[in-house]
């Protein structure tokens, strides 16, 4: 069984690697990261847009494999929030027929971060600009997450997550059947 994700970022796809390998029926799977574009904006600001680039880079890497994979993360609007807004992680799987759609647990970012994100920033930009990084790629090491929880949970972690959520799913076709 041949599995490619549509990013070559190492916390998404070492995720995917320690996940499948749970999984009796992907654990002789082979996994490819493949960059490829979300056809969203670099920091989605819906559940929507951010679902909408899971799944264009799981359907974007469907071609000569039987499982594509695409991780997104993005803001959705929760109202009672303190910012309006929260972080989530999906994942959609892709079989060339449907779509298996898994999600992370939710976290909020500072209202500061939050207002540069508004104003254009994506994350990695946000926490660099506010000091709380040196590292202008941290969505490719801890993650935001890793900072604000100092360690305690990061985004491989958060992609694990989705997918593990997003396999419920695929692993249960039978229960899962569309209405």
């Amino acid at each position: 069984m041949k599995v490619i994700i549509g990013s070559k970022n190492k916390n998404k796809v070492e995720a995917l690697v320690e996940i499948v390998a749970q999984y009796d029926f992907l654990a002789s799977a082979e996994i490819f990261g493949v960059d490829v574009d979300s056809q969203v904006a670099d920091q989605p600001k819906s559940l929507k847009e951010t679902i909408g680039g899971a799944k264009n880079r799981a359907r974007n890497v469907f071609k000569n494999c039987d499982l594509g994979v695409g991780v997104e993360d993005g803001l959705m609007k929760v109202e009672g929030s303190l910012t309006g807004f929260m972080n989530v992680c999906v994942c959609a799987l892709y079989d060339g027929k449907r779509y298996y759609l898994g999600l992370s647990a939710a976290f909020e970012y500072p209202p500061k971060v939050v207002d540069l994100v508004e104003k254009g920033m994506d994350i990695n930009q946000a926490f660099y600009a506010l000091g709380l990084t040196k590292n202008p790629s941290v969505g490719s090491a801890e993650g935001a997450i890793g900072i604000l929880t100092r360690d305690r949970w990061n985004r491989k972690e958060t992609a694990k997550q989705a997918i593990t959520s997003a396999l419920i799913q695929l692993e249960n076709k039978e229960l899962y059947q569309a209405m």
